[in-house]
């Protein structure tokens, strides 16, 4: 029985890898918080939660040279009979807010009440400023209406992400 072997080839040209461009994605959860009605006590007038956390995504130098472009998607669900106001504020080492992102949250009024707010897209100037961004601060409106006790029912929830878009050459 005859054992037959082809073989096929051609010129390697190693100069090709020097083209090699990678434009990775990395999606992750960016801020969470669920804050309980019965938590939030106060007597119907306007009120303010504020919270600050350490956001060190850009201290990884690989990653912070790279990054081209940043979404970040924000979701609210309200199922308290109030409305907000919920401020993301970047912030700088410094304590000094880079930019305020804002959104509208209207009070529960028995049906659902989810709320997905436009991508917030980093480009350019402001994604330089965001790569400044060291915290993440909360700053919560509550609106007037009725009051709020331990007997009050219902959260307020947030939840983000980011797309993260990577150049590496």
């Amino acid at each position: 029985m005859p054992l037959l072997f082809f073989s096929c080839s051609s010129d390697l040209d190693f100069d090709q890898v020097k083209d090699l461009k990678l434009e990775p994605v990395v999606v992750a959860n960016l801020a969470y918080f669920d804050i309980q009605a019965n938590k939030v006590i106060d007597n119907g007038t306007t009120n303010v939660i504020y919270d600050v956390r350490d956001f060190d995504i850009f201290k990884d130098k690989f990653f912070n040279n790279r990054l081209k472009r940043a979404d970040f998607d924000v979701e609210i669900e309200n199922t308290i009979q109030r409305a907000f106001s919920v401020n993301m504020l970047l912030m700088n080492a410094n304590n000094d807010v880079l930019e305020t992102i804002s959104f509208t949250v209207p009070a529960y009024a028995g049906s659902p009440n989810v709320i997905k707010y436009p991508t917030e897209v980093f480009e350019n100037q402001r994604l330089d400023l965001l790569k400044q961004t060291v915290k993440i601060g909360f700053s919560i409106v509550i609106a007037p209406g009725p009051p709020l006790n331990q007997n009050s029912t219902g959260s307020l929830k947030l939840r983000s992400g980011a797309t993260a878009y990577l150049v590496i050459e």
